[in-house]
């Protein structure tokens, strides 16, 4: 294969997010890509053996696993190899990967070589888990709550039942009901009329809601229910029977006054915990910054040496995202961006505890690393004692006038893009990479990487929200694009290249909107 070829076979690997590996039985070695190593985050002297080192390999895994090989090494084993185990990442989370390989036999039919490819599913495979979950809990609800629901199909023969349905009709179990109709269980005239309501609501489409009705059955008394009937649609929209749900009401001018006594109580609370949300949402936006630091102090923003501004995006009215902007001396401007977990009152509690210790951890402003210590120690002690898992990835960056350079330090987050007399090129973070997440490890160490500010005219901090947005085909935007859209707006003022960003991000999004908290922070240095 030519070299174009191996390049557009590389490309091809990226497009599809897969690594490749290659394990020689002969020698035991095995090959990776680095694609295979990203998805695990180990280097290439400390990456695993993927089917000999089984200390990595998830417990509940391991077993299929080699059963699986197994298969394959027997001389009249399987040709194909297809697994799903998770494995141990070099953050110490259970990564999923599918595995897939073809198998090389040589004359005598022994495997000398399986070679194949490797995809992270980790998305994929807590998704399924969350819907095997959603639907578990959804059965678990239908079951215990205190109403009867059924489903029927356009027969109006029953598909669904629940619990309570059944007790009532005095079956044994749901399986018995199926198949079966309203004439089955009450007398014809009472079963008709429901034929009927239920036909009406298969050709029009519209769903009958809280209509009462006496329901007698045989061998029970007469009880009255107040009962909803819905049109059963399909994922196409498509009607393919009704569905309904009903409450026994015979206390119901009781049941009312509760009810209504209830409501009354949960409306006064919401609005309570919704001007709480007000003031919490006009607090958050009140602490971003309206003026900027300067460089000397005090002087006029555009006599300034250095120039600074920010957008902000919220999706939700409590964002995990912030930045702050401090002016440390005379001769020396910080920037700190972060990215907190998650959305809403637990993010923004967080957000809050860090805004505090930032104020604190200042003082060790001159030094990044330094201040991301000390903002880490003090976050990882707040939740360990509060027995809450919550993490933050945080950066800061240093201009220092004075010595000419600019100094950088992260906290698990994406590295900034600086642009220059050099070009455009994302920050180095050092030879360590970026240290852990805020919260997660109370002793992490962190690094940081100097440049000299002569090689720097505009850096931009961002979170992972700009670079994490999907277009139409669930492509995502990346990082190494945001890089060339940064480069094509290297000419462009501070403010200008902020807009722009955000203009060709929404572009390629194609609906204009965001899927997380976007906070970017450029500063431009004037010559």
């Amino acid at each position: 294969m030519d070299e174009g070829s191996d390049d557009r076979h590389e490309l091809a690997l990226r497009a599809s997010n897969e690594g490749v590996w290659d394990w020689d039985l002969g020698t035991g070695e095995i090959d990776y890509t680095g694609r295979v190593r990203e998805f695990l985050g180990y280097g290439p002297e400390e990456m695993p053996h993927l089917f000999r080192d089984m200390e990595f390999v998830h417990p509940d895994d391991r077993a299929e696993l080699e059963r699986v090989l197994e298969g394959v090494l027997r001389e009249d084993g399987e040709i194909l190899l297809a697994c799903e185990p998770r494995f141990r990442a070099a953050s110490g989370e259970w990564r999923w990967l599918r595995l897939r390989g073809m198998v090389v036999r040589g004359d005598e039919g022994a495997v000398t070589r399986i070679a194949g490819s490797v995809i992270d599913i980790s998305k994929r495979k807590v998704a399924e888990e969350a819907l095997e979950e959603e639907r578990h809990l959804m059965r678990l609800l239908i079951d215990n709550v205190p109403l009867n629901v059924y489903f029927k199909d356009l027969e109006s023969r029953f598909t669904l039942v629940n619990e309570s349905q059944v007790r009532f009709f005095g079956e044994e179990n749901a399986e018995e009901m199926v198949g079966k109709t309203d004439h089955d269980f009450m007398e014809p005239e009472r079963a008709d009329r429901l034929r009927e309501d239920e036909m009406k609501i298969i050709e029009s489409g519209e769903p009958i809601f809280g209509f009462v009705e006496p329901v007698a059955i045989s061998d029970h008394e007469e009880a009255w229910f107040i009962a909803s009937k819905m049109p059963l649609r399909d994922l196409q929209g498509n009607i393919q029977g009704t569905f309904g749900v009903s409450n026994n009401v015979t206390e119901l001018v009781t049941t009312q006054r509760t009810l209504a006594a209830v409501a009354s109580k949960l409306q006064e609370r919401n609005g309570e915990i919704e001007e709480e949300l007000s003031l919490a949402r006009q607090v958050q936006q009140a602490l971003l910054p309206r003026e900027y630091p300067t460089i000397p102090p005090g002087v006029a923003a555009g006599e300034s040496r250095v120039r600074m501004a920010h957008r902000y995006l919220p999706i939700s009215g409590l964002a995990g995202d912030f930045l702050e902007v401090y002016q440390l001396s005379d001769t020396q401007v910080g920037l700190f961006i972060c990215d907190v977990m998650g959305h809403g009152v637990r993010s923004a509690v967080i957000v809050s505890m860090l805004r505090g210790l930032a104020e604190r951890a200042v003082v060790y402003g001159e030094e990044p690393a330094r201040f991301l210590t000390e903002l880490n120690h003090g976050l990882s002690r707040i939740l360990s004692k509060a027995n809450v898992t919550m993490f933050a990835t945080a950066a800061f960056m240093v201009a220092d006038f004075g010595r000419g350079v600019l100094r950088f330090s992260s906290a698990g987050h994406p590295a900034g893009i600086m642009t220059g007399p050099g070009g455009t090129r994302r920050m180095e973070i050092g030879k360590g990479g970026p240290g852990p997440a805020l919260g997660l490890f109370g002793g992490a160490k962190y690094g940081s990487q100097v440049v000299p500010l002569a090689e720097v005219e505009r850096v931009l901090l961002f979170t992972d929200g700009i670079f994490e947005v999907e277009n139409t085909e669930q492509e995502a935007f990346g990082e190494q694009r945001l890089v060339e859209v940064v480069d094509g707006l290297a000419d462009k003022g501070i403010e200008e290249l902020l807009d722009g960003v955000l203009e060709r991000v929404r572009a390629f999004a194609g609906s204009g909107k965001f899927d997380d908290d976007v906070c970017l922070v450029g500063m431009e240095v004037v010559r």
